[in-house]
């Protein structure tokens, strides 16, 4: 039986805090980006938004409910809550997701035997049920599978559908993925890393992703990732088409600040726009390390 792919990027996480769900989605509509409506999980605990690009990829606006302070201590709601993987989070990119399957071959034990053969201490947990209700009733049900909580949002979680993933990930109507800023896919997920921690995570993400980088150095890893759509005549990530994920070494003040505050996590997500008056590609970069997303541009 052919090996499942382990590297096809399916959606970017982003976290707000209870009660601001609306807020952000209007922060995200005024960089130019179309929100479509999500709907509330299975477990009741998180809701969402979604902002859908053309490749098929997409960023969940997230939120939790309630905050902890609203379930009853001792609670089995409250118990849940404060378990939840994202519970300690800060706002701002938290994790993201590559594309799963459902179930067979198991994700899972594809990648635990890749771990076993390369003795780097990665362990993906066998898949679980997972689902959300969309806001106009159509229930959604996936396979998720993760690393343990100490690697979350550095080494990405699979999301494999059970339901049809067109019901997860809207592209149509059109109007879903026409953004105004022009924004048509990722250019790049960057993960920062303090000093210690850079060797030991980038032989971890070789064997999830089952592929070397296609550029490495003492401050640098780049590696090909795949899109899930690749659109004809839009330009849907870097280079051949395709986002890549980057892992750095914390080196600026701001940056080793970040890792000090928030620990290896995702500091920078890039996009790719087409101006299509004149054909050139814009990569914007959007950064979220406190409430607000604020975004700069490169021309290439």
């Amino acid at each position: 039986m052919a090996q499942p792919s382990t590297r096809i990027l399916d959606h970017i996480v982003h976290l707000t805090p209870p009660g601001s769900l609306a807020e952000t989605s209007a922060q995200f509509r005024s960089l130019g980006f179309t929100v479509a409506p999500g709907g509330t999980h299975a477990d009741g605990l998180t809701a969402n938004a979604l902002v859908v690009l053309p490749s098929g990829v997409y960023l969940e606006l997230l939120t939790f409910t309630h905050p902890v302070s609203h379930y009853p201590p001792g609670s089995s709601a409250h118990k849940a809550r404060t378990a939840h993987p994202w519970a300690n989070k800060q706002p701002g990119w938290i994790d993201f997701a590559f594309l799963g399957n459902s179930g067979t071959p198991s994700i899972a034990e594809t990648i635990n035997q890749r771990a076993s053969e390369d003795g780097n201490g990665v362990h993906y947990d066998k898949e679980v049920r997972g689902g959300r209700k969309r806001e106009d009733g159509e229930v959604l049900e996936w396979l998720i599978s993760a690393s343990d909580e100490s690697h979350r949002g550095v080494l990405p979680f699979f999301c494999g559908d059970l339901t049809p993933r067109k019901l997860r990930v809207p592209l149509d109507p059109p109007s879903n993925v026409d953004h105004a800023n022009d924004a048509s896919g990722i250019a790049h997920v960057r993960l920062l890393v303090a000093d210690d921690g850079f060797a030991s995570l980038s032989k971890q993400l070789n064997t999830v992703l089952g592929a070397q980088p296609i550029s490495s150095g003492p401050t640098d890893a780049i590696w090909s990732l795949d899109d899930v759509i690749l659109a004809p005549n839009a330009a849907t990530g870097t280079g051949e088409g395709h986002s890549q994920l980057i892992l750095s070494l914390a080196q600026s003040d701001e940056e080793r600040a970040y890792v000090r505050e928030r620990g290896a996590s995702i500091y920078e997500v890039g996009f790719v726009r087409y101006a299509h008056e004149s054909g050139y590609l814009m990569a914007t970069y959007m950064k979220r390390s406190g409430r607000s997303p604020t975004a700069t541009a490169d021309v290439h």
